[in-house]
Order: structure tokens, then C-alpha cells, then sequence
């Protein structure tokens, strides 16, 4: 197939590999059709693929490209952040523009994981508004051995409370459950839940904070306690809640496995190894990226102008 021509996106690094459509009106779903085992590959090797110059005039062609990989795509349920659903896939999480959303792995906040995400560029921002990546073992070997240590032995546990108004309600988080589902749903995940006497709901989870890629073997840094941590809202932010609340009942938090308070300077090192490593390119419309979740983080860039990202997940891993 000489219309599309492989390299890489970040050749010193070695990551994101880059399918480039030589040739204007080349449908992604037909070359999917003949290409998907060697993206699959390239993904695995590169830690994502971006296709780029492929003609992708809206979400059913997206949707039609994820599907030819062979496995359905994930319903966001137990989610942490808003989004919509668009036709069968999502937006990207609907936090305000000036806003960034710092790297994670997708739902590494839980025992359970996507193990590909696809993202769609269906409008690119004037400015701004990357998807930055950043190599999950590149980031573990980065931060200082006594953290990761620390992090290794007790695991994160993540407490979440679940109010309207404040972060996203358990009706939001849990689509479409009713009480006795929610309880049946923790019960099977081993998440330990509590219904308050104003009707809301708290759970708490203990996770994993590394885990092995099932592909490469290296070890991955797979949580989010840098983002659930109180520390990652700002200041006043922090302060008001804080004073508005007390520490448990707060929107979400994470603590070390143990229930012991994680050292702010821990999540400093962690926040500064997600840094050093960051990956950003611009998005181009049409772009297609196929990420995978165990060896990629991804976050979000602040932008201007109006931006349409959506997403889609599939396959299944875990770390029981």
C-alpha cells in the first residue's frame, strides 16, 4: 500500500506511530480492514498510532473504524468526569477550555481498565488543546525509587463522594443503576460503599499503583492519585472546600493504601515525572489516534476556539 506511508511521530523517542495518507479521499475503515493487525502491532510498539490525512467526515465513520479492530466499545460506566454521548461513542470530558486536565491512564482509578482508546478530531482548536501522551514506563522509572516503593506496598485507596453539584452524582457516575445495582456492582469490584443519611452516596476503593504490560512486560505507573488527591484542585479551591467540609466528605480524595495521608512532596515528584515526559502534538481534522492504555497516559491542553474530540474505548484488562 504505497498511499500510506509509516514513521514516527516522536522519532527520538521512539513513540506514536504515524500512518500518513499520501493520497486525499482515503476511507480509514477500508484500510483498517486491511491494516488493522499491523496498526495493532505499531500501537503495542509505540505505545499509539495516529492516522492522520484520512478522509473522516464525522462520528459514524469513526465508529465504524473502532468497530473493524473487533471488540465493542466501552460504556462509560463508573466514570469520574462528565461527557455525552454522540451517536456510539463520547466526547472528550467537558471541563471548561482554560482548564488543563493532567495525565492519567483511563479509569487507572480502578481495578479494571480499557485497554485501547480512540480519539477523534473531529474539530481542532484555533490554538492549544493537545491530547499530550506520555510513556507509563518512562514516567514509573522517573520518579524517585522511595516513592514508587511507598506507592508499590499500600497500593491508593480513592474515596469518593458522590453530590449533586459537587463533582458528578452517583446517578451520573453509575449510568443508568439504581441503588441495589450500585451495591451489587461494588460488591463485585470489591469497592466498599455507604449510602449517607442526605441520600448520597461514598465509596472507597484500593487499587493498584503499578501494573505489568501484558504485551511488553515492562512495569507500568497505573493510578491516579495524583489527580484524585485534594492537592490537584487549586488553592482557593482547596481552602474553600476544605473549610466548607470535612476532609471525608470532600468530592474525592486518595490516600495510600493503608489509609495513611499521601505526602504532597510524593505527588510533586509524580506530577514532575508525568512533565518530563510529556508527548504533544497539534491535532489536524480527521485525525485518528489509537492509544494504548497501559503504556500511554494521556491528559489535556488549555485551547481557544471550538474543539470537538471524541473518544471511544474497547477491550478489557485488569489487575486481578
Amino acid at each position: 500500500m504505497n498511499d500510506v506511508k509509516e514513521s514516527r511521530l516522536f522519532p527520538a523517542q521512539d513513540r506514536v506511530a504515524l500512518f500518513e495518507a499520501t493520497a486525499p479521499g482515503l476511507d480509514p475503515v477500508a484500510w483498517a480492514e486491511n491494516n488493522a493487525d499491523r496498526m495493532t502491532a505499531a500501537t503495542i510498539a509505540a505505545g499509539a498510532s495516529l492516522l492522520r490525512g484520512f478522509d473522516v467526515p464525522d462520528d459514524t465513520v469513526f465508529a465504524r473504524f473502532v468497530r473493524v479492530f473487533g471488540e465493542e466499545m466501552a460504556e462509560y460506566t463508573y466514570r469520574s468526569t462528565p461527557r455525552s454521548k454522540v451517536g456510539d461513542v463520547y466526547t472528550s470530558t467537558e471541563y471548561p477550555a482554560t482548564e488543563i486536565i493532567p495525565q492519567h491512564n483511563e479509569m487507572a482509578y480502578t481495578s479494571v481498565w480499557p485497554r485501547w482508546l480512540w480519539f477523534y478530531s473531529n474539530i481542532a482548536a484555533r490554538s492549544g488543546g493537545e491530547t499530550p501522551l506520555a510513556d507509563s514506563h518512562a514516567v514509573y522509572q522517573r520518579i524517585p525509587a522511595d516513592v514508587r516503593e511507598r506507592f508499590e506496598r499500600h497500593g491508593v485507596r480513592y474515596v469518593r463522594n458522590y453530590r449533586p453539584g459537587l463533582g458528578v452524582s452517583w446517578q451520573e457516575t453509575f449510568q443508568g443503576m439504581d441503588r441495589e445495582a450500585v451495591e451489587q456492582f461494588c460488591a463485585e469490584r470489591g469497592i466498599v460503599y455507604e449510602w449517607l443519611p442526605d441520600g448520597s452516596l461514598r465509596t472507597s476503593e484500593t487499587c493498584q499503583a503499578i501494573t505489568t504490560h501484558p504485551d511488553t512486560g515492562k512495569v507500568v505507573w497505573m493510578n491516579q492519585a495524583h489527580l484524585f488527591h485534594v492537592s490537584s484542585l487549586n488553592e482557593a479551591t482547596r481552602e474553600a472546600l476544605m473549610e466548607l467540609m470535612a476532609e471525608e466528605d470532600l468530592p474525592r480524595n486518595a490516600y495510600l493504601g493503608d489509609g495513611s495521608r499521601i505526602d504532597d512532596a510524593d505527588l510533586a515528584a509524580i506530577r514532575a515525572a508525568y512533565d518530563a515526559e510529556l508527548l504533544k502534538f497539534p491535532w489536524q481534522p480527521g485525525d485518528l489516534l489509537m492509544v494504548d492504555n497501559l503504556a500511554m497516559s494521556h491528559g489535556r491542553s488549555t485551547f481557544e476556539g471550538p474543539r470537538k474530540l471524541l473518544v471511544a474505548m474497547t477491550g478489557s484488562v485488569g489487575s486481578h
